[in-house]
């Protein structure tokens, strides 16, 4: 097995990514966006569209005066906007800090024992059948240069590409302004009417948006189209209709 072989080989590896092959390439390219800023943004639409669904319609069932409602949904969308970007920010922060520890420990174990890692990557290439000899060989090239090292045993040992630590900022933004998209939507009668019309108004909109997050999750995760939606669309429901069960059971009245 030559050189050229072995990576073809790693390539061609589910989940490895890192090889010419367009549909590896893709594989792994899927699974950080699912895990970086796509991932936020999808979500994002989600929970602003049912948690706003769900306030809007629970204080809707109270009757209350329409400002009532224009009011409460506004906050919800700001406050769900915000803890929902700093919330991102946090974790995607928190795990970069993680893996960064990860890759700080790793380089200096390849600056104290730079002859031990070479002889473990090696192992992890005899390991996947390549030839002792191949996987020396192709263990010492990879070890010449300390910056390869680093970013072939991140790779092998860790499981992480440290080009793709995910950004904190990118993952708040899109979350922030998902959110916002999704929140927005069932408000949007409120803003323009109000009483029975705009409460039918939000169930339609929050409905059909359910239905296409649905379908959007269902692009990124390959599964049945239908079955997404409809159960985006059955959880939409099921926050919605209890909110609105306790909006009515407290009803009250005022005017703004």
């Amino acid at each position: 097995m030559s050189i050229t072989q072995l990576f073809q080989r790693q390539a061609e590896r589910p989940g490895c990514g890192a090889g010419p092959s367009g549909e590896a390439h893709e594989d792994h390219t899927h699974r950080d966006v699912k895990g970086g800023a796509a991932r936020a943004a999808i979500f994002g639409v989600s929970d602003g569209l049912v948690s706003n669904v769900s306030l809007i319609l629970g204080v809707a069932a109270a009757s209350p005066a329409p400002g009532v409602v224009r009011l409460a949904g506004l906050a919800g969308l700001i406050a769900g906007a915000c803890s929902m970007a700093a919330g991102e920010y946090v974790s995607v922060q928190g795990q970069r800090e993680l893996l960064e520890r990860e890759l700080e420990m790793e380089r200096r174990e390849l600056e104290l024992r730079p002859e031990m890692e070479q002889l473990e990557l090696a192992g992890i290439y005899r390991s996947r059948g390549v030839e002792a000899s191949v996987a020396a060989e192709v263990a010492a090239q990879l070890s010449a240069d300390p910056a390869t090292a680093l970013a072939t045993h991140a790779r092998e040992e860790l499981g992480i590409d440290p080009d793709e630590l995910g950004s904190p900022v990118r993952a708040a933004i899109s979350s922030f302004g998902a959110f916002l998209v999704g929140a927005i939507i069932p408000l949007v009668p409120w803003l323009v009417g109000q009483g029975t019309g705009a409460v039918v108004a939000s169930v339609i909109l929050g409905a059909v948006s359910a239905l296409l997050v649905g379908a959007l999750l269902a692009g990124f995760t390959g599964r049945s189209v239908v079955r997404s939606s409809l159960r985006q669309l059955a959880v939409a429901a099921a926050a919605a209709a209890i909110t609105f069960g306790v909006g009515t059971a407290l009803g009250v009245s005022g005017t703004v």
